[in-house]
């Protein structure tokens, strides 16, 4: 087991979780707090225990295919888990940093998609990576429907 790998590949999307909460963090008691939100609306304190074991499922995910020879797709393989990242962090930035839960809305769909890619392109390379995408897929699921009822009270 290459430790260093391992370590690198959970630091990248813990990174990209911690840039995201600069934005939700500034919202979370001001915005946030005076915008309707569904009764199914987790408590906030919720989303961060969530958010840190998915990023490292994710970190996770990643040093299995990093460790396969996935020798003609690199390019393919980097692009889709760079997408995933980068819509991870852009949808916090939408929601929480521009207050724009339309928007977050129509960028959490594309994400969906980008993650159910990401899980297929892993999958092939390792099974186990692909599985361990699929709890992240879950929750941005139900990000999505709680993101649609958030836009739907409050427009």
């Amino acid at each position: 087991m290459d430790y260093m790998k391992l370590i690198v590949s959970i630091l990248i999307p813990l990174i990209v979780g911690f840039a995201g909460s600069f934005f939700t963090s500034s919202s979370i008691n001001s915005w946030y707090s005076t915008i309707n939100k569904p009764s199914f609306n987790p408590p906030n304190w919720l989303f961060a225990p969530v958010w840190t074991l998915l990023f490292i499922l994710i970190g996770i995910s990643f040093y299995l295919v990093w460790n396969k020879d996935f020798g003609d797709i690199r390019s393919w393989v980097l692009l889709i888990y760079g997408a995933n990242l980068a819509l991870n962090l852009l949808w916090s930035l939408l929601f929480f940093g521009l207050r724009n839960p339309y928007l977050a809305l129509i960028e959490i769909v594309i994400l969906w998609f980008v993650i159910l890619g990401n899980i297929i392109v892993f999958y092939r390379i390792s099974r186990t990576a692909g599985l361990l995408l699929i709890p992240y897929l879950l929750w941005v699921t139900f990000a999505s429907f709680l993101n649609y009822n958030i836009y739907i009270l409050n427009r």
